[in-house]
């Protein structure tokens, strides 16, 4: 589910006081300056600063430490009824062994009715003023509004930052390209792709004359050529399927739609910041439960009315409430699926590579036997040759479709070639095996000779197919959720020829998983039309489509 809220969690050397000194001084800047609310009293309990707007605000020391909680809830009929709140929390807890100084913002959309979409939220001005006013850290690495450059001397101490054990926030690096001036690039491109990343990462710039020293450490992790990456916590540079995790954007994107590159490039850390655990001093605050003021009325019945609605409008709130909690439970709930379904998934494909692996162990052993009994030891136990013909870059594999003459590329080339620069691991060499498995199961096809679909086919492969692929990598079905979405069956709708469908374009469901991981993650779609034109038509190979899994 595309995150709809935003929350930054931050944290400060400076003390308690200091802390929300600061803090109660961008708060009223934001309000009576930049929202133009009556900020001249503001005491405990609800405060009423404008039509339809409260301020709720309580304030706690003692033994187990202190806090202060503001909670601004705006009342607005458009776009979607509804009320904007806004919480802002500084608390620090002696019993903590660093005694910093947490700071969370947190701000949601309460629509009006259950059956209502929440707007997103965007970053608001009350986090840019915090960052600018306070020191505020994640981890080791500074928090601030606007990315900073890597110089050469700087690289050990991000290189720290990166690996990191306590950062929760994520750390995105953009490359400036080869012959661009860093200042004109950081202006022009990469200040507006980090426009939504204020309070939810560490945002840095890596100039050329940093990379190499960059590189030398983060060789399986690397960004250059004007792509960005977004380091997730938890990196591990040493170990290569770990880059897997860590997404790249590259130039290409960010320059094609620079507007939606922002986004998808928040929407990670977004959902990170959303789902990732409280620390433990702010998650064991209490429910802030700030009851109206009722207005004075002379008479009794006038007192039970603006009793009556003081107590409506708590019901109302706390309605609200459990809307919010009911659409974050049903988020967990479908993540929570989603990941048994992924666990299950893979522990078939391991499962099925397993059994492979087994037999092909025994066959060979067997094959051994009979040639050290033959008198051919020498042959027996001879190193095998790995193949050489095996292309090295998705731009080489569309340049070698001709080499498959039962299949058809109708995909967009400019999006494969795009995975080069995000290219990890044996990307390449699955999805050359994918497209030679293909191709013999297309011949078998047009023949009516497969006995089943292409996941049948790779699984009951023929004594004499040179080319198996595993099963486990292939569905032949997309999921119920992705079929009755239209903008979901957009993506997987591609061009075919109009022999194959006089529209010229179909819905293709049958993929195949080329990469693993929660990032790229790369599908190849196809179509078998072996019974009609006696071709398979490979209408994708890209980035996975949106799913509520990506």
């Amino acid at each position: 589910m595309e995150p709809r809220n935003y929350r930054m969690v931050v944290s400060t050397k400076q003390d308690f006081v200091t802390a929300s000194a600061i803090t109660d001084r961008q708060l009223h800047h934001w309000l009576g300056v930049m929202k133009r609310y009556d900020t001249s009293v503001l005491d405990e309990g609800r405060n009423e600063i404008a039509e339809g707007v409260t301020l709720d605000y309580d304030t706690v020391s003692g033994r187990h430490g202190a806090y202060s909680r503001w909670r601004l809830r705006e009342w607005r009929d458009r776009p979607v009824p509804g009320t904007w709140q806004s919480t802002l929390v500084v608390r620090s807890d002696p019993r903590e062994d660093d005694h910093r100084t947490w700071v969370q913002v947190d701000i949601e959309h309460l629509p009006a009715s259950p059956d209502l979409r929440p707007i997103r939220a965007n970053t608001p001005g009350i986090a840019k003023l915090l960052l600018d006013a306070l020191d505020a850290q994640d981890g080791l690495a500074d928090v601030a509004t606007e990315p900073k450059f890597i110089e050469p001397d700087d690289v050990e101490e991000v290189i720290e930052e990166l690996c990191d054990l306590d950062r929760r926030l994520p750390i995105v690096v953009a490359s400036v390209p080869y012959g661009q001036d860093p200042e004109a690039w950081t202006e022009k491109v990469v200040e507006p792709a980090f426009k939504h990343l204020t309070g939810l990462a560490v945002t840095y710039v890596l100039p050329q004359d940093a990379q190499q020293l960059f590189e030398g450490t983060f060789d399986y992790h690397r960004v250059f050529g004007g792509g960005i990456r977004t380091y997730l916590p938890g990196v591990d540079p040493a170990w290569q399927p770990d880059a897997q995790r860590h997404p790249v954007m590259s130039r290409a994107t960010l320059e094609a739609n620079p507007k939606r590159a922002a986004a998808i490039l928040a929407a990670l850390p977004q959902r990170l910041a959303l789902r990732l655990p409280l620390p433990g001093p702010l998650d064991n605050l209490p429910v802030q439960r700030t009851r109206p003021r009722p207005a004075a009325h002379g008479s009794g019945l006038g007192e039970l009315r603006a009793e009556n609605a003081t107590l409506t409008k708590m019901l109302e709130e706390a309605e609200q409430r459990e809307n919010a909690h009911g659409d974050a439970l049903s988020d967990l709930r479908q993540q929570l699926q989603i990941a048994a379904e992924q666990e299950f998934d893979q522990a078939a494909e391991n499962q099925d590579l397993y059994a492979k692996l087994k037999h092909a162990e025994r066959q060979v052993r067997a094959l051994q036997i009979r040639l050290e009994k033959a008198g051919q030891y020498d042959l027996a136990h001879a190193p095998v040759e790995e193949p050489a013909d095996y292309p090295v870059t998705f731009t080489e594999i569309l340049d070698r479709m001709g080499e498959f003459p039962h299949l058809r590329f109708t995909g967009n080339r400019k999006i494969t070639r795009e995975l080069d620069a995000q290219c990890i691991g044996n990307w390449v060499e699955v999805a050359w095996d994918a497209l030679r498995a293909l191709d013999d199961y297309a011949v078998a096809s047009a023949d009516g000779t497969a006995g089943g679909d292409f996941r049948y086919w790779c699984s009951h492969l023929p004594d004499d197919c040179e080319h198996p692929f595993p099963a486990g990598k292939v569905k032949m079905k997309e999921s119920k959720t992705v079929g009755s979405r239209e903008d979901w069956r957009r993506e997987r709708t591609f061009p075919v020829p109009e022999a194959v469908d006089p529209s010229r374009k179909l819905f293709m469901e049958a993929h195949l998983r080329i990469g693993g991981g929660n990032t790229v993650a790369p599908r190849l779609y196809f179509h078998d039309d072996g019974p009609n034109t006696g071709l398979v038509y490979v209408g994708y190979l890209g980035p996975h489509p949106t799913n509520t899994k990506t």
